[in-house]
């Protein structure tokens, strides 16, 4: 659930908002794309030491990405991308203890406070990692690598020149249409309107996916921006990317 830049900033507030940054890509990694995220924020003591103290445990092993041998067994794998605090990854975690979830964000303070949060709720099946999730996609995950990919709460880009920013767009849906496995979905869920529809727009000119309206999961709880869109009268859309 990465940070909507819209929301950081009061409205009426007399300082101006700064434009968003986007991070350099890592060394030889080329040509330059764009990206869907921006970094935020330095690193607190208590975010270096839950990183350095629980980290390791969950971290996913270096190189090509494998279920089997991240969780020690064979189940359906999900991928949450952009998990934030994680309320999501770890709900789910502990409603579906027979399935592995890997969930991925670029802000570290979330992480570290998911993995503290993950700690405490005792879920095994739960790895995470820090970084960005096209460059994993791409470069580690094999094809038919996840049952299912969750989006919840992506940045929605508000500004017109800042759309082609937007994580679901043709070459991000290609790519995860590659690692899901037949008969695999993504799940999204907006409290942007716009965005819904700009979801929609993009799917309906693929031909891997298709797109539906679905009922809120129940497993998934009301926090963070959930909570904030629902508070601010907005709608939650719900959307179910169905590979073909």
């Amino acid at each position: 659930m990465t940070e909507h830049p819209s929301d950081t900033t009061r409205q009426g507030a007399a300082t101006p908002r700064r434009e968003p940054t986007v991070p350099d890509l890592p060394p030889d990694v080329t040509p330059a794309r764009v990206r869907t995220f921006v970094r935020r924020g330095r690193l607190s003591t208590l975010t270096r030491d839950r990183v350095e103290r629980l980290a390791p445990a969950r971290a996913l092993p270096e190189g090509p990405f494998d279920a089997a041998l991240t969780f020690g067994r064979t189940a359906p794998v999900v991928l949450e991308i952009g998990c934030g605090h994680g309320h999501a990854a770890i709900a789910y975690a502990a409603a579906f203890p027979e399935h592995d979830i890997v969930a991925m964000d670029v802000h570290t303070p979330g992480l570290a406070r998911m993995l503290a949060d993950a700690d405490q709720a005792g879920v095994p099946n739960l790895r995470v990692e820090i970084g960005d999730a096209v460059l994993f996609l791409e470069d580690r995950a094999a094809d038919d690598a996840f049952d299912a990919v969750h989006l919840f709460f992506p940045d929605p880009w508000r500004k017109k020149k800042h759309t082609k920013r937007r994580f679901v767009s043709p070459a991000n849906l290609d790519t995860v249409a590659r690692v899901l496995k037949p008969g695999g979905h993504v799940l999204i869920a907006t409290d942007q309107d716009y965005y819904a529809q700009h979801v929609l727009a993009e799917v309906s000119g693929h031909p891997r996916f298709e797109a539906r309206r679905v009922e809120r999961p129940s497993w998934r709880p009301r926090a963070g921006f959930e909570a904030k869109g629902i508070a601010a009268g907005r709608t939650i859309n719900e959307l179910r990317l169905d590979l073909v």
